[in-house]
């Protein structure tokens, strides 16, 4: 790939050409091991609910779960599978916010993706220690913990070594690994009820729900990165988009609606709660196997992110945003500089004591979608003869409509939570949304300095 400026606008446009790719069809990703990868980017499973029954109860739970796939997932994931198809390049979402608006707002794209990552990426391993203590807790005492969860990295980035296929169709496995108990649970529940019970009433907090729901059906950009693994990708994206928001839902919505029919009490509903109630549902040893497919959730969920992140500063460097060093590439068409970079990283934020990042993550990840839909609406007027194999419904109104649900959802949720505070452990506290405007002002110092393009090595990008 070539970049070329346009006259004195300072917009860039991409200029596609053959470009050799160490990656042959036989090891390319398919809709199945894309769609699992996808799965994990963005869900991991039931895990993570719990809070969302605790907080509003099972009727807006259920409620919410259903609404907010329709305005908030379903156009992403619309909005996706059209810039994907039409642009099936290393980057992802970076390379249509930077073809549709120039270097600047690509730079930003891509700084909000990776920075909120730092954040992210170490909630994984500290789940992953959390679950395998409630089965050995004597393993993760004292620095046990943080080996354990800094081996977990390691073996992430060696995993992805052996390139994105590999990630793919490992996440197919253990996808099945993390649904298999969960299909037994649904089972059980749906033939046993519990003994009735008098729990104290639960008044149901929308707003705290809608902020869990949002993040549990946030994400879906992060399958685009890697496009140039995908086989056929203008077919494979709106596929893939489909699926995968089609098994989280279920995946979701099923087990829920077969606990509270089995009369599961509101108030049992807590942090970790899937093995308890399948040890009231079915049996000590259910609940046993609940706790380690959660260990295999994180693990899945974490791996296949490293796979999606390590491919974007690949493309910022080809750009000449970042050293030429983050291009390089085994011949597996693993990016091993990124991730060793990336990995290490990740592994030093793993001691931050960071509590209530749903916020800080919707605000980071919001502003980055919100780009996203901007590209979206920016390519169908610059580009209308752009070859788009999926197109998102109604023209240029279904182009514009698609992202308005999103945004309000974003907005209003943010202007409601607003005070949420971050916790810095020994540094105190601070508020979320000005911690995540801080971050986002950072991405533009940081390009006026030092990330602006350097025009010998974006002249290069054809290999």
């Amino acid at each position: 790939m070539e970049t070329a400026k346009i006259g004195d606008s300072g917009c860039y446009i991409r200029i596609t050409a053959m470009r050799k790719t160490p990656t042959g069809s036989s090891r390319k990703l398919g809709v199945l091991s894309l769609a699992a990868a996808t799965y994990f980017m963005v869900s991991g499973g039931p895990y993570g609910l719990e809070e969302l029954v605790q907080d509003s109860g099972y009727k807006l739970a259920f409620l919410i779960l259903c609404i907010t796939p329709l305005i908030w997932a379903l156009p992403t994931g619309l909005m996706v599978g059209e810039l994907s198809a039409a642009l099936p390049e290393e980057g992802g979402f970076y390379v249509w916010v930077r073809r549709a608006m120039g270097p600047f707002w690509g730079f930003q794209e891509a700084w909000l993706s990776l920075v909120s990552s730092i954040f992210d990426m170490a909630i994984y391993p500290s789940l992953f220690v959390a679950y395998l203590g409630k089965l050995f807790p004597a393993v993760v005492d004292g620095r046990r913990g943080i080996v354990i969860a800094a081996s977990m990295v390691l073996v992430c980035m060696l995993w992805n070594l052996f390139g994105a296929k590999a990630v793919g169709e490992s996440s197919m496995v253990t996808g099945l690994l993390l649904l298999a108990p969960f299909a037994l649970l649904t089972l059980f529940a749906l033939v046993r009820h519990v003994a009735p019970t008098h729990p104290a009433a639960v008044h149901g907090n929308f707003l705290t729900a809608l902020l869990v729901a949002m993040w549990n059906f946030m994400g879906w950009d992060n399958a685009a990165t890697v496009a140039n693994e995908v086989e056929n990708p203008q077919r494979t994206y709106p596929r893939v988009m489909m699926l995968a928001l089609a098994a989280i839902f279920l995946s979701y919505a099923v087990p829920l609606a077969a606990v509270w029919h089995a009369r599961i009490p509101q108030d049992l509903w807590n942090n970790g709660s899937w093995a308890s109630i399948a040890a009231t549902v079915v049996g000590p040893w259910l609940g046993v196997v609940l706790v380690a497919t959660a260990m295999v959730a994180e693990f899945s969920s974490f791996n296949s992110l490293v796979m999606s992140y390590s491919h974007l500063p690949v493309a910022m460097a080809e750009d000449g945003h970042l050293p030429r060093a983050f291009a390089r590439k085994l011949k597996t068409g693993a990016p091993w500089v990124s991730i060793m970079v990336l990995g290490l990283a990740w592994g030093l934020s793993l001691g931050l004591n960071f509590d209530h990042l749903i916020m800080l993550d919707i605000l980071l990840y919001g502003a980055s979608l919100v780009l996203e839909f901007l590209a979206l609406i920016v390519l169908r007027m610059r580009e209308p003869d752009l070859p788009r194999p999926f197109r998102v419904p109604g023209g240029m109104p279904g182009a514009v409509l698609v992202g308005v649900g999103p945004t309000f959802l974003l907005i209003f949720a943010l202007a409601r939570n607003r005070t949420e505070q971050l916790d810095l452990g020994r540094w105190g506290s601070v508020s979320s949304l000005w911690f995540g405007v801080g971050l986002m002002a950072l991405g533009v110092v940081y390009y006026v300095v030092a990330g602006r393009a350097k025009p010998a090595v974006g002249a290069a990008r054809a290999e």
